[in-house]
């Protein structure tokens, strides 16, 4: 079965004869169906139809994209301070970002990684509501860290912002 660009005139053709049809038309006969009875062929500029799949596949990737956001801490970090990055962590979550929070560790800091885990499991905490847990915290050299992304669409939580307001 062979049918044009439009894809309304399909017809069944021999393949000389569907070869003969495109050779006229200046045209490419691509079979894109080969396991049907009979196998489904198409007239059309092959190089035109790569180049508009091409250009497809970026559009949608480009929209796929998901960023990686990092957020660094220590373990002397205040508690206010701590709410701030929980804020901005949120915030980024809600754009739809996935947000490594790393805990550096310096000099005797390294010796007591237990109060980077606090500062850590503090921040998890607050942001449990509306992420979902990646990686688990782990030891990467002198950092702590764990990833977490949005387990809501992204500007749920602006929504919910004005709904209250």
């Amino acid at each position: 079965m062979v049918s044009g660009d439009d894809q309304s005139n399909s017809r069944i053709l021999k393949i000389s004869e569907a070869l003969e049809l495109a050779s006229q038309n200046g045209l490419d006969l691509v079979e894109v169906s080969p396991n049907q009875d009979p196998p489904v062929c198409r007239l059309l500029d092959y190089g035109k139809f790569k180049y508009d799949i091409s250009k497809r596949e970026k559009k949608n990737k480009s929209k796929t994209v998901q960023s990686q956001r990092e957020v660094r801490l220590r373990p002397g970090t205040s508690k206010h301070d701590i709410q701030l990055k929980v804020k901005k962590i949120r915030d980024l979550l809600d754009s739809g970002s996935k947000v490594r929070i790393a805990v550096m560790l310096r000099g005797r800091e390294l010796a007591h990684p237990e109060v980077a885990m606090k500062v850590l499991r503090n921040v998890a905490e607050g942001v449990k509501d509306i992420a979902k847990l990646d990686k688990a915290p782990a030891n990467e050299g002198r950092n702590i860290s764990l990833v977490v992304s949005p387990g809501l669409p992204p500007g749920t939580l602006k929504k919910n912002e004005k709904a209250t307001k």
